[in-house]
This record gives C-alpha cells, structure tokens and sequence, in this order.
C-alpha cells in the first residue's frame, strides 16, 4: 500500500477494509483508489441535501476520467492515487453514474439500484483489466453487480429501499467462482454479501472475520 495512503484506508467501510488485506502487493494501489473512488461518490450523494448540488460534483469528477490530462492537485491523496489506473480511469464513469443515477427523491426504484449496482460492476471489470486478468472481466463485473446489491441492502437510509436492494441482490446472487488473487478482494467482498443474504447470523463479527479469512486465503 502506499506510504500516502492510510487515510484513504481509514475511510472505507469496516468490510472494504477487511477485503482490502487480501490485495496482492501488485494491484493493491488500483483497488484501494476503486474502493476509496467509490466510497468519496457515495459521500458526495450522502451530503448533499440538493440533487443538483451532487450532481455537479458528480459531473466535475465524469470530466476528469474522460480527459485526456486530467490537471489533477496533488494535494488530495485519492487524485495521486487514481493515477495508478494508467490510461484506464474511463471504466470508471459508469460507477460516477450510477451514483447520479441516487440522487433522485427517496424513496428510489429499482433502476437507480441496478444502475449503481452495474456501475460498480463495470468497475471491477475495469480491475480486471488493469491487473492483467482481462478474461475474468465478465466475471468481475457480475460478482461486483451482486455484491453492490447486497451493500446496498445494508446502507441505504429508507427501509422501503433496503428492502427493494434486498430483493434485488437476492434474485441476482451470483454463485460462488473462483478468481485470480488479483482480484481477491472482490472474492471476499462477494462471499460476504453471500452470507449476509443467506443467514442473519452472518453478520455476527467473529464469523464475518472467520469466513473473511476463508475467502481470502482460498479464494471461494
């Protein structure tokens, strides 16, 4: 991990953290700035009490991945990291609109929980390619879909939606696979989402860190 980076770290979800430990050495820069990417969009949607506020944050950050020098500070150490997705930072616009996509009026319908949902999975297959297992692309984005869906199952503020992403995730689980190590973090994220749709004694902490620890040394 980078020396500059604990604070990204500190900020992500206990189980984005969790999952992170399992990164090899190799790709653990690129799917620290996907998962600390991914958590400043939610905190951008979160904060904003007006729709179009978000949005054109939302809308400054979109520019940025599609341009061909983003002019980018180096003051913020989630810009200094993005750079390590090396030419590929446009894979990561379809999750910059997916979380557009949940600015609208609560409580949401489904589509913007797919559209967020498939963002991320976009995502993850944008890792795959940059780590160098461009054949589990497709793989990557399907896990990333499912795991999404579960996350927000968990997240989401109104119970009308928690359980709408509820029902998604659970028509949409995807079955256990194994990926290279490469992607291992997304391994343990999915498995996880797994457990927690299937038992509720899944999110007891010792045995979300028993089966964590499973998933991340064997890979399923």
């Amino acid at each position: 991990m980078t020396a500059d980076s604990p604070g990204l770290v500190d900020e992500l979800p206990v189980l984005q953290r969790l999952a992170l430990a399992y990164a090899p050495a190799a790709v653990r820069t690129p799917t620290l700035a996907l998962l600390a990417f991914d958590t400043r969009l939610a905190g951008i949607v979160r904060a904003s009490h007006e729709p179009m506020l978000a949005q054109l944050r939302l809308a400054w950050w979109r520019e940025q991945l599609l341009a061909a020098d983003p002019g980018w500070s180096s003051g913020d150490p989630l810009l200094r990291i993005l750079h390590s997705w090396q030419g590929r930072l446009p894979a990561l616009v379809a999750l910059v609109d997916g979380w557009e996509a949940m600015t609208g009026d609560a409580p949401l319908p489904a589509e913007p929980l797919l559209a967020l949902a498939q963002g991320r999975g976009a995502a993850f297959a944008g890792l795959a390619e940059l780590a160098g297992v461009p054949e589990h692309g497709a793989a990557a984005a399907e896990l990333g879909t499912s795991w999404a869906l579960a996350d927000l199952a968990v997240r989401l503020s109104h119970p009308d939606e928690r359980e709408l992403a509820r029902s998604l995730a659970a028509e949409r689980l995807s079955p256990r696979r194994a990926l290279p190590r490469r992607l291992r973090p997304l391994a343990v994220l999915h498995g996880l989402a797994r457990r927690s749709l299937r038992s509720e004694a899944a999110h007891r902490p010792a045995a979300t860190l028993l089966a964590a620890l499973r998933i991340g040394l064997l890979g399923r």
